[in-house]
């Protein structure tokens, strides 16, 4: 891309993160139905399939993840993951609009991955947002659009240590006044595979496929390169 057609990429990017800022007014207090009427769902086939069994729902950051979260928390009980806000009271903001439904459970990152396991084992589905940049630990530098990328290798231990399917999942905003889609992809077949790392690509591969389709809906703004290789110029 030239600098201009990035620009107007950053641009669109903003205009849909402050447009989900608003609308999780409507996910943290608004009614079931009009939660329903808001997110709309294509291939739940596929998440009904495995659901039931030890099953993690890979949910990649993007605007829009927060509201198929939600919506899913609807019809399906679900544990997933969130980090401590510096606010409590966003903290407590947060924790009231994400758990409002069902018997949804979250696991703060200070507690690890244990009650995950023990949770999927008992066949409690796990939505996972597996592509934020959380420091070099328990990660792997694996390329992103070419670029090295640290990224978590939880996807590829979990499976390995449950037995866990993967259904991919991906929420999309709609143009206008259109609401939203949560899409949910056929359960990834030979996963995990010969390595850690060829599952952590794979896992990268995906989101890059999803990216491509809409990149000003990627969460840009959680610095998805701010970790780098030992000696490499940090690019923020």
């Amino acid at each position: 891309m030239t600098d201009s057609e990035r620009e107007k990429l950053s641009r669109r990017h903003f205009r849909a993160f402050g447009r989900t800022v608003l609308e999780h007014g409507i996910l943290w207090w608004g009614s079931e139905q009009r939660i329903r009427k808001l997110v709309a769902f294509e291939g739940r086939e596929h998440l009904d399939r495995a659901h039931g069994k030890p099953l993690i729902v890979l949910a990649p950051h993007f605007v829009g993840l927060d509201m198929g979260g939600i919506r899913i928390s609807l019809d399906y009980d679900m544990m997933s993951m969130y980090s401590h806000q510096k606010s409590a009271e966003l903290d407590r903001i947060l924790l009231h609009g994400r758990t409002r439904f069902g018997d949804s459970v979250l696991v703060s990152r200070q507690e690890g991955l244990r009650p995950v396991i023990r949770g999927l084992r008992k066949g409690v589905a796990f939505f996972y947002l597996p592509d934020m940049d959380l420091g070099p630990k328990d990660s792997l530098f694996v390329p992103f659009f070419g670029v090295p990328a640290a990224t978590v290798t939880g996807l590829s231990r979990l499976a390995r240590m449950t037995g866990a399917r993967i259904v991919p999942c991906v929420t999309r905003q709609l143009p206008g006044n259109g609401g939203y889609v949560t899409r949910f992809y056929p359960a990834w077949e030979n996963f995990p595979g010969p390595s850690i790392e060829e599952d952590t690509r794979r896992m990268n591969s995906f989101i890059e496929e999803q990216v491509v389709l809409m990149p000003e809906q990627y969460y840009w703004l959680h610095k998805r390169f701010k970790t780098r290789p030992p000696g490499e110029a940090r690019f923020y």
